[in-house]
């Protein structure tokens, strides 16, 4: 199951569990659409895997399996070039 993280890990951006500006790769390193387009070209930093928007959890169903409430964040922020 997905953890539905609740920033972006390049600029803290909050992205909660209904955003649909919400980017992932398949690691569930989360991002903005902002970061996701304009900083890192849709490719991840960590994993070099491809960004696509993340699924939108029902809000019904979010009571039974609740969003992850911890944040990650890149602490030098994000640049293409740091991916491995």
């Amino acid at each position: 199951m997905l953890q539905l993280r609740p920033n972006c890990e390049c600029c803290d951006k909050d992205l909660p569990p209904g955003s649909r500006e919400a980017m992932i790769c398949s690691f569930e390193c989360t991002f903005c659409t902002t970061c996701a387009s304009e900083v890192l070209d849709g490719i991840c930093p960590n994993c070099s895997g491809e960004l696509v928007r993340r699924p939108v959890r029902p809000a019904a169903k979010l009571g039974k399996f609740p969003a992850s409430t911890e944040r990650v964040l890149q602490p030098d922020g994000c640049s293409p070039t740091k991916a491995a």
